[in-house]
C-alpha cells in the first residue's frame, strides 16, 4: 500500500443508511439492508470518495492514506 491510494472505512454502527455515499460514489460504495459498505478497502485516489465521506450526514465514512494512515476525509 502506498500514499497514492486511500483506505476506506465505513462504521456500520454509525451508518444510518442514507444512501448518500452510494449516490455520490457508486463505483466505491453500495447500500445494503444493514447499511453502506465500501466495495473494496483500498482504492486509487478519486475525488468522488472524498465527496462521499464529506456528504455522509453522520460521518460514518473515513478515508485514510493507505500507507501512512493519515486521515484524508472528512476534515473539520
Amino acid at each position: 500500500m502506498s500514499d497514492t491510494q486511500w483506505r476506506l472505512e465505513v462504521d456500520r454502527h454509525t451508518c444510518i443508511s442514507s444512501g448518500m455515499c452510494a449516490g455520490v460514489a457508486p463505483d466505491h460504495f453500495e447500500l445494503e439492508s444493514d447499511g453502506s459498505h465500501a466495495l473494496v478497502d483500498v482504492v486509487d485516489q478519486d475525488e468522488a470518495v472524498i465527496d462521499a465521506a464529506e456528504s455522509c450526514p453522520v460521518e460514518a465514512i473515513k478515508v485514510f492514506m493507505a500507507g501512512s494512515g493519515e486521515l484524508v476525509a472528512p476534515v473539520d
